[in-house]
């Protein structure tokens, strides 16, 4: 099933940036929706020769009144909504306690309370409709708890994609697919200063990201090498080895 309109949150860089980009060369309707309104713009004057069609919403996913207003209106400048990619986070951080709880706090705002307020405006809608496509960018830190300055992120992404877990068992057999996906080191602005070797390119992190969600997997380590073995052994070896991992 090809999803024709797509709304992609956190559209105004990174990996939304790069998926839009995807997704208008492949002649598909776009609802973007991110804080920054002028990027915003500038994106969708860029992408309109290619795609069918594209709407604009400035949104901050903290205001989690604002969100379900946001994503009806881009659905309706869109006539409808195939599939909703919950993309807006946040990679601040700081090991826990030491005076930088604020930023600890955003981040879960973001990433967590936001992104359930967008799970809950895309499924009233694919509720209503009885079919629709949910994509929910997790994080590969998502599978074991990382330490220091990671661990208010590695939270807020396993609580994602443990939200996205529940609804794939209530909607296993139904017309509404979810899926879950877990980038690695994709090369972006939120992994500016990391330093190792299995960096992926953007353009290839988004073109696995891509094809994980046309294919409408559930769970998609992306990109798949190194990252599904892995997430394989983030999950199942002892702590005394993935301690040397994370």
């Amino acid at each position: 099933m090809v999803r024709e309109k797509i709304i992609i949150t956190g559209a105004s860089s990174g990996l939304g940036e790069g998926m839009a980009r995807e997704f208008a060369a492949r002649g598909r309707s776009l609802g973007l929706a991110a804080r920054r309104r002028d990027r915003l713009d500038q994106l969708a004057d860029e992408l309109r020769p290619q795609a069918a069609a594209v709407a604009v919403q400035m949104l901050d996913v903290t205001d989690v009144d604002a969100v379900p207003e946001a994503i009806g209106a881009l659905a309706a400048d869109l006539g409808g909504v195939d599939r909703i990619i919950v993309n807006a986070g946040l990679g601040k951080g700081a090991p826990i306690g030491t005076g930088r709880a604020d930023a600890n706090l955003e981040t879960v705002q973001t990433n967590l309370v936001g992104a359930l307020a967008q799970i809950e405006a895309a499924m009233a809608i694919f509720r209503a409709q009885n079919h629709g496509h949910l994509v929910l960018v997790s994080s590969m830190s998502a599978i074991r708890g990382m330490p220091k300055a990671q661990a208010a992120y590695s939270a807020s992404k396993a609580g994602l994609s443990a939200l996205g877990q529940g609804l794939q068992a209530e909607l296993a057999g139904s017309p509404i697919a979810v899926t879950v996906l877990l980038p690695g080191y994709i090369e972006t602005d939120i992994n500016r200063g990391v330093r190792t070797s299995m960096m992926t390119d953007t353009e290839s992190g988004v073109r696995a990201m891509v094809a994980a969600i046309e294919a409408e997997k559930r769970r998609a380590p992306v990109p798949g090498w190194p990252w599904r073995p892995i997430s394989w052994a983030l999950a199942h070896l002892p702590d005394a080895v993935t301690a040397r991992m994370i």
